[in-house]
């Protein structure tokens, strides 16, 4: 029966924010509470931060290619040597066989290790 739509743009809402909150608490704890709000806030900022460098780190350890790979062997060689794998006499499927064994291994063990 009734079709109203709020049409409240974003600057309105903080607004009524702000004055909800200082029915709530009072003017004399707003700045307490902003304050501990700022240090809340700061606290994830800085947590945030700290997993994302931990995240590029780990992805930048795993291989480090200083240039343009041409081929599908040079691609294979360069994971088998960052695996630790001699790649001398060893056709592509063999050096595949090995990189997903090793990879395998890998990925029991951490979640091995998670368990």
């Amino acid at each position: 029966m009734l079709n109203y739509s709020l049409d409240i743009l974003g600057s309105e809402w903080i607004i009524i924010v702000l004055v909800a909150l200082a029915l709530l608490l009072g003017t004399n704890q707003l700045p307490s509470t902003a304050k501990k709000l700022g240090k809340i806030v700061n606290e994830f900022n800085r947590a945030k931060n700290e997993v994302q460098n931990q995240m590029k780190d780990i992805s930048n350890t795993n291989l480090d290619i200083s240039g343009p790979v041409e081929t599908e062997r040079q691609k294979l060689e360069m994971i088998a040597k960052s695996l630790g794998v001699n790649v001398t006499e060893k056709s592509d499927d063999e050096l595949r066989k090995i990189i997903s064994g090793k990879m395998g291994q890998k990925n029991t063990d951490e979640s091995e290790n998670k368990a």
